[in-house]
């Protein structure tokens, strides 16, 4: 559950009633973690606490939001909570793994946070496996959204405004009975199950994610941030979702300058 930090800045506590929670899935590439990274980095999002699972694999290290030698020695840990007010935004950054079969468990805890802490509506970026599309999904853009139910009252006319394309449902037996459809996300971690289970709890989430592959995802995440832009306009940006500009107005981290490690040691050679 949420942990508050001892130093002040933002929402002290666990009441974020109106806000939107924004957070990453665990999903091919990182991408929505990256996209958070770009988020939380861009807006200068203050600290509030920490998410404490044992569903995640345990871990530590630096600052990754570091600007300055005294604050580069800041601890973070898998599950951190940063909030911007003047926007009603909080999000919760994931910096690891999930540990085998606690999927569930941590959907049941978040969504129970969720309610408790008033959240007006939860987004989750994501992203899911481009080999594994059907006919449908290769056409056009590589980026999907899914809504619940409740959230699909709200704002479902100003996705048709935006010309978003919702996540295709793909045959349940591909080619024995192509009239059954599901939906399939493969490559999206925790995605389908928290969607599932919001819909099922009357809880406004977006899904908003992005067909690709393992690599060098920084353009993906990019493209992803932007789209999430094009609806909550976090930053003032001209660029679109689909644009090749991947720099846009987004503040890169400092941590991503070890996103592939250190360079091959010259005694090699």
């Amino acid at each position: 559950m949420f942990v508050p930090c001892d130093r002040g800045g933002g929402s002290a506590g666990s009441d974020f009633k109106g806000f939107t929670l924004l957070m990453p899935a665990v999903s091919v590439g990182n991408v929505g973690q990256l996209a958070i990274d770009l988020v939380i980095s861009t807006l200068d999002m203050t600290k509030v606490g920490y998410f404490y699972t044992d569903c995640l694999v345990p871990m530590v290290g630096n600052n990754p939001y570091a600007t300055a030698e005294e604050n580069s020695t800041e601890l973070s840990i898998n599950a951190e909570v940063y909030s911007l007010p003047s926007k009603k935004l909080v999000v919760l950054q994931i910096r690891s793994p999930f540990i085998k079969n606690k999927y569930r468990p941590f959907c049941q805890t978040l969504l129970s946070w969720v309610k408790s802490s008033k959240c007006a509506r939860v987004v989750l970026l994501s992203s899911s496996h481009a080999y594994q599309r059907d006919d449908e999904q290769l056409l056009g853009t590589p980026l999907r959204y899914l809504l619940t139910p409740d959230l699909e009252k709200a704002v479902g006319g100003l996705m048709q405004e935006l010309k978003w394309k919702e996540m295709e449902k793909v045959a349940a037996y591909p080619g024995i009975n192509d009239t059954e459809k599901i939906l399939h996300i493969p490559g999206g971690g925790i995605t389908k199950l928290l969607f599932t289970e919001s819909c099922s709890k009357g809880i406004q989430m977006a899904v908003l994610l992005k067909f690709c592959s393992e690599g060098d995802n920084i353009p993906d995440a990019f493209a992803l941030v932007n789209y999430l832009n094009e609806w909550l306009q976090l930053i003032k940006s001209s660029v679109s979702a689909s644009s090749t500009d991947a720099s846009s107005q987004w503040k890169v981290p400092s941590s991503w300058r070890l996103l592939f490690g250190n360079g091959l040691p010259p005694a090699l050679f």
